[in-house]
């Protein structure tokens, strides 16, 4: 059989002149709205709970509270190999073994995001930890301060604006990752796109994309502006 499929051209042009052609119908645009909504909550949701897994596992797999350096390597070897396993595992994947426990639910989506993007936002949380220069550091243990009081005073302040940039863009990759797990019934904007791909309905199916474009455009817009505010 060929590998190539001949009739692709026509359902590509198809797919190409809807492009400009999306359908503002009431009723769509209202699907539009409710399912980027979905979508955003999705995000907003599991990414937040991303971010309270992570604070944790970072900072015990940046091993900055270790006071020998036995238990710092061993307890940043461990926590990172928690980390690792998290991230590793696609939150599509996530979402299929999530689905199959629980069913189709909210929480469905919500762990399905928070499970790997705690383990990105761990590793890099420890990173930044890990890497904040010891000049600072060093007055405050010589005032006598403990690690935890080093780890409070010192390189979280140090580390905060990076930690919440980063925050920002994986909660921007997370509204896409949010739409794309909607692919398996969650709704959302996905869900929306796959109904109107199955009913060839390629005129609704760019009303959809549009959405989601929208959304992330704005959502970068936001992020923009705290961004410049944490610099200044």
């Amino acid at each position: 059989s060929s590998l190539v499929h001949t009739g692709g051209a026509g359902a590509m042009k198809r797919i190409g002149a809807a492009a400009l052609r999306p359908d503002l119908s009431t009723e769509i645009l209202t699907a539009g709205l409710r399912a980027s909504w979905q979508t955003l909550a999705y995000a907003s949701a599991g990414v937040s709970l991303a971010v309270v897994l992570a604070f944790p596992l970072g900072v015990l797999a940046s091993g900055v509270l270790a006071s020998r350096r036995a238990s710092r390597i061993l307890s940043a070897a461990s926590f990172r190999g928690v980390l690792g396993f998290l991230r590793a595992i696609h939150e599509l994947v996530w979402a299929w073994l999530i689905l199959a426990a629980i069913g189709l639910s909210p929480m469905t989506a919500v762990l399905a995001l928070a499970l790997p993007y705690a383990g990105i936002l761990g590793r890099v949380l420890a990173d930044m930890l890990h890497d904040v220069p010891d000049e600072p550091l060093h007055a405050l243990r010589s005032a006598g301060a403990s690690e935890w009081q080093v780890l409070l005073y010192g390189r979280i302040p140090f580390a905060l604006a990076n930690m919440v940039s980063y925050s920002l863009y994986r909660y921007e990759c997370g509204i896409r990752s949010a739409a794309i797990m909607s692919f398996v019934g969650l709704g959302g904007l996905g869900y929306q796109i796959t109904i109107s791909l199955d009913d060839l309905n390629y005129n609704e199916v760019w009303t959809f994309v549009y959405c989601l474009v929208a959304l992330v455009v704005a959502f970068e817009l936001v992020s923009a502006v705290i961004r410049r505010r944490l610099v200044t």
